[in-house]
């Protein structure tokens, strides 16, 4: 059953073997960090009967910032009284914020003023 789905559909591409169990199709990759309670047995175990993929992002770089910036975004739009029904309308989304930070995009400078304050209060270290 698993080999008439496309490759990135099926439990062998992501885990790198079969799996070692009867697990529904995979309809969902959750793109999570690296936190302890994320990658506990239990958790995974319930994921994968759920036909959830967990996809663990490394524990530093700019994975994370990636991962962050999406969340910013739906967050941001959710919070504006926006809800998306399909996951088109949320490739959309994120297709018109990235034609908006490449139509005025902010040059990266080491150490300068998102070091000190990132928006949130919160002073960012190197």
């Amino acid at each position: 059953m698993d080999q008439a789905r496309p490759p990135l559909a099926r439990w062998e591409t992501w885990l790198g073997h079969p799996p070692q169990g009867v697990y529904p199709p995979i309809h969902m990759i959750l793109v999570w960090d690296n936190l302890a309670g994320h990658c506990s047995y239990e958790i995974t175990k319930w994921l994968f009967a759920h036909g959830i993929m967990p996809l663990y992002t490394p524990i530093g770089g700019s994975w994370l910032n990636m991962a962050e910036s999406l969340q910013r975004i739906i967050v941001g739009r959710t919070l504006s009284g926006q809800h998306p029904q399909t996951p088109e309308q949320i490739i959309e989304w994120l297709e018109q914020t990235v034609r908006g930070w490449n139509a005025d995009p902010t040059p990266f400078v080491w150490n300068g003023t998102s070091a000190a304050d990132d928006g949130n209060g919160l002073v960012c270290s190197a």
